[in-house]
């Protein structure tokens, strides 16, 4: 069998000779045979952790051992309201570590739940519906629109295929497929001649040959990047372990001064022995541990209400240490919904506000309100030349199709355009569907007794089919000027890292067929995954309080530099692939502010990178290329509404409201906890010391013993 990375090198037969099948996929006795071989389609799972290992962790810290000592040495000594005291408090403390982090680590059962539950293959030359479990290499999938992939695999065939693989890669919009070979090393958001499992088929059929299965496909190589992370102590642990050392040798020493200097100065060794056990029992601080741990769980009840679900007590500090958060860009500074937000007709260029798939906004020129009835045959053929849906579901609306054409459906909304007035064009006479190869979506409809065709597509593919455009209502013959000042809108559009499409139509033809030849050009609509207006803000105020926000993202560098700028990010631009040609990213990581076209390993490189430099990192995410680094970073945090189930389970801290804000809130919110902490131990510490002072420098100076 080949290398996991080299199957998008291959052609399509090479793959199947590589995998020793044919395109009439696998007999019963080689599945057979294969299955035990390479095992079940599934995710290996890992032995979850025992709630009385959970409860035996709470009494790990030194500041607890020191307790235990002190209720023990109580008990010697026959001080029983002293002991039973201590004994209450170890008890508490431990109960409320216990039931705040009882959810165990449930990353890769997570995993499990996003496994497609029947494949179709193909079996001995016929098509066969299986469970997902029972697909091995060299199966032939058959997958249709809304399928979920059941394993990694080479296509084909394939008829306008396209693929949702955000929540794998960070792509924001659908990934059209081809089975054209590709050269050299690709990153995994460019294998557009593969298809990836849990990843759902949003457009067209296709075939496809089986690759690699279970823990081998890029999902199970995530499943294993997170069950080899190991959870780390917080900042707030390391320091409490570190004064509890220090407590444990000082009340030692003192105990043992206190001793000897009442030896010397003539007091018998039973008193002093007695003397130094109950100054060293005096001097610790016995409320300490329980204060820290009420004060933690008082931070997770506020931090609820402020949209910020912390899992583990510890983390709560933790956030209040953060000096750097990784944020995914899709998602989390981003809506992760296309949004039409300029558009070029009439020789203008169109101002587009609102975000996500809301009909609100306006049109406007030049910073002027304009009526959208103007561009209304724009609107009508981005509306009409469309296969998507966009409905309301109680308060969120819901897309059915590739979402940027539901954008498109959106834009013309904003206009008044609805469906409903479109009903009587809706009716397909024919069309002829997108392609990779064509860049190009053309459907013909009756508009009275006419037959007019819609075509959307590449503007530099669609204009060079039109030969004449529609200006202020008229048509008119499109001139080689025209031509070069509508491609020059289309650059400018797309140096803002604008998805742009342009729309033509052809009314003159009287078949029934569709046709791609002597058009009318309209315009051009263009649309990006919008950031979120209160993200900008969030960012100003992490820079302001001493943060640096870093972008790292699976999707283009161009619309990752373009999303940075608007939202106040500052930094060198990198991608993936430079990380793989960086010799040290530690060394460099200091002027980097935004990471591209990234793999999952990517994110655990750069945020090790960040540790080593000594920072305290927070990594937000939402989906499952995610979850790795998640786990690795000091502080994980998870989109509660648009995360993953495995983005969850990875992480420290969900986030309620998707908000980017509500980092911001938790991290002022875990500062001031720190600042509480630290507080309350300064008093305690002082006010035992004083205890300790008076009998230790009665011992050196030969008093009476103040007891």
């Amino acid at each position: 069998m080949q290398k996991e990375e080299t199957f998008y090198n291959l052609t399509a037969e090479a793959a199947c000779k590589s995998l020793d099948s044919t395109s009439k996929g696998l007999s019963s006795s080689q599945a057979e045979r294969r299955l035990h071989e390479y095992g079940l389609n599934e995710l290996q799972g890992h032995k979850g952790v025992s709630p009385f290992k959970i409860f035996i962790e709470q009494f790990t810290s030194p500041l607890v051992w020191i307790l235990i000592g002190a209720f023990i040495v109580s008990l010697v000594l026959q001080e029983h309201i002293d002991a039973i005291v201590i004994a209450i408090i170890i008890i508490v403390n431990a109960a409320l570590g216990f039931f705040q982090e009882y959810r165990a680590e449930k990353s890769i059962e997570a995993l499990k739940r996003m496994t497609s539950p029947k494949a179709k293959v193909l079996r001995n030359g016929k098509e066969m519906k299986i469970e997902s479990k029972y697909v091995v290499p060299g199966d032939i999938l058959i997958l249709e629109t809304g399928d979920k992939i059941p394993a990694d695999a080479r296509l084909l065939e394939e008829h306008t295929f396209q693929t949702a693989e955000g929540p794998l890669t960070g792509e924001s919009v659908p990934v059209s497929k081809s089975i054209n070979v590709l050269q050299g090393k690709t990153a995994l958001g460019d294998r557009k001649n593969m298809v990836f499992a849990s990843t759902v088929v949003t457009k067209g059929r296709a075939t496809a040959i089986v690759t690699h299965t279970a823990m081998k496909t890029e999902i199970g190589k995530i499943a294993k990047l997170i069950s080899e992370q190991k959870q780390e102590m917080t900042p707030l642990q390391k320091k409490l372990r570190t004064l509890g050392k220090y407590m444990t040798i000082a009340v030692i020493l003192i105990a043992v001064v206190v001793f000897f200097a009442g030896l010397i100065g003539g007091e018998t060794a039973s008193v002093m022995l007695l003397t130094a056990i109950a100054l060293a029992v005096a001097a610790i601080p016995e409320g300490l541990p329980a204060v820290i741990t009420i004060s933690l769980a008082i931070g997770v009840q506020r931090m609820v209400k402020k949209n910020s679900l912390v899992r583990k007590l510890p983390s709560v500090e933790t956030l209040g240490s953060v000096t750097i958060i990784c944020s995914d860009k899709t998602g989390t500074l981003t809506h992760n919904e296309m949004t039409v937000t300029s558009m070029w007709m009439n020789g203008k260029s169109v101002g587009v506000s609102g975000s996500g798939y809301a009909p609100n906004g306006m049109f406007t020129v030049d910073g002027k309100k304009v009526k959208g009835d103007e561009f209304g045959p724009l609107l009508r053929i981005g509306t009409l030349c469309n296969d998507a849906h966009v409905a309301k579901k109680g308060n969120k609306w819901e897309v059915f199709g590739d979402p940027t054409e539901a954008a498109l459906v959106v834009s013309a909304r904003k206009a008044k355009i609805e469906q409903k007035m479109l009903n009587a064009q809706r009716e397909r006479l024919d069309e002829i569907p997108f392609s990779s190869e064509r860049k190009m979506m053309t459907t013909i409809h009756k508009v009275g007794k006419k037959k007019v065709s819609y075509t959307k597509g590449a503007p530099d593919i669609v204009i060079e089919l039109c030969d004449r455009i529609l200006l202020n209502g008229k048509v008119i013959r499109l001139t080689r000027a025209k031509k070069k000042e509508i491609l020059q809108q289309n650059e400018l559009y797309a140096s803002k890292a604008l998805r742009v499409l342009g729309f033509a139509y052809n009314d003159s033809f009287k078949t029934t067929k569709a046709s791609e030849k002597g058009m009318i050009f309209v315009g051009l609509q263009a649309m990006i995954d919008p950031p979120r207006h209160e993200a900008k803000a969030a960012i100003t105020r992490c820079h302001k309080a001493g943060m640096r926000v870093i972008m790292i993202t699976g999707d283009h560098l161009t619309t990752a530099e373009a999303i940075a700028r608007e939202l106040g990010i500052t930094g060198k631009a990198v991608t993936g692939h430079d990380i793989d040609d960086m010799k040290n990213l530690g060394a460099k990581i200091k002027e980097i502010g935004i990471f591209a076209r990234v793999n999952p390993e990517h994110k655990l490189q750069i945020v090790n990178a960040l540790k080593k430099k000594g920072h305290i990192v927070a990594m937000t995410g939402d989906g499952v290329n995610d979850a790795p680094a998640l786990k690795r970073a000091d502080i994980g945090v998870a989109m509660g509404i648009s995360g993953t189930d495995v983005a969850k389970e990875a992480s420290d801290m969900i986030l309620t409201d998707d908000n980017f804000t509500s980092i911001v809130n938790a991290v002022e919110e875990g500062r001031g906890i720190f600042d509480n902490i630290r507080k309350f131990i300064n008093y305690l510490l002082s006010s035992n010391l004083g205890e300790i002072t008076v009998i230790l420098c009665a011992a050196l100076i030969g008093l009476p013993l103040p007891l």
